[in-house]
């Protein structure tokens, strides 16, 4: 069996099982085994597979079939400039949200010093990626998992940064260390009745936690401002995203907690998601 016909019987068993990016992830899938690039494997579809990989094959496409995210299958996923190991402990990293950290990076001079908390940190990617290209800041990621917390850390250590950052396992309604120049967080904003509306690979396989935002998708968003107005130094920066159709209530329970809007950006989608507010 050569590439084009295992990619071709991979693509059939997720088409019928409903998966709609069906060609791109058995190219993906088929990559990871045989270590070539997707686009490298394309230009050598006449390749034969040897039994060993196509088994494996095989067994990755099984668990794709049942919705499980290609970036779990494979243990990583592509933010930023880095790659990022990812597991079912923590939400897989989106395009969109790299705006955040654009706009982070955009408010930081290359030679600055700055400490920067990260609220709901998982994976670690917003703030490993902020801290790899400033390299005078320090951080601190809060998150109230503690196989998330164990991640982050993992993820801090192999892009070389362990040494500028700390991890703590708190809800961040217990967290009292420090102040903070820059405070950046993608908290949970998801309405908890509308959660199994989302696509079967987000609701059956990221954690819920992460996504669950409350009755009005509103009680982590609160949290999270509340908490920052007390954690952040006059005239600190806090960066959030949050829904598209959250940014009107967002802005007015910023202003209740001491924060004046400074910019309001759009996503990959041309859509308002991300909010950066000054505390007065």
């Amino acid at each position: 069996m050569n590439y084009q016909e295992i990619l071709s019987k991979g693509s059939k068993i997720l088409k019928v099982n409903n998966i709609k990016s069906f060609n791109l992830d058995s190219e993906i899938l088929l990559s990871s085994i045989v270590g070539l690039k997707r686009e490298r494997l394309l230009l050598n579809l006449e390749k034969e597979i040897d039994d060993n990989k196509k088994n494996f094959f095989f067994d990755l496409i099984e668990r794709r079939k049942k919705s499980e995210p290609v970036a779990y299958i494979l243990g990583y996923k592509e933010f930023w400039k880095q790659s990022f190991i990812v597991n079912k402990n923590v939400l897989i990293p989106r395009p969109d949200t790299e705006t955040l950290v654009e706009n982070v990076l955009n408010n930081l001079d290359i030679n600055s010093e700055k400490k920067i908390l990260d609220i709901g940190t998982g994976s670690g990617c917003l703030i490993i990626s902020i801290l790899k290209e400033r390299k005078q800041c320090s951080g601190v990621g809060v998150d109230i998992s503690k196989k998330a917390i164990k991640l982050a850390k993992y993820n801090a250590k192999i892009q070389h940064i362990e040494n500028r950052i700390k991890f703590f396992n708190s809800d961040i309604d217990n967290f009292y260390l420090d102040k903070y120049d820059f405070i950046i967080s993608n908290p949970p904003y998801i309405k908890l009745h509308t959660i199994n509306s989302l696509e079967n690979d987000i609701k059956r396989h990221e954690p819920i936690e992460a996504l669950d935002g409350g009755i009005d998708g509103y009680s982590k968003i609160k949290l999270v401002i509340k908490k920052s107005s007390s954690l952040i130094k006059k005239k600190g920066k806090l960066f959030l995203e949050v829904g598209s159709n959250q940014i009107m209530r967002t802005l007015e329970i910023l202003k209740k907690n001491g924060f004046y809007k400074k910019d309001i950006i759009k996503d990959l989608s041309n859509k308002c998601r991300c909010i950066i507010a000054i505390k007065i």
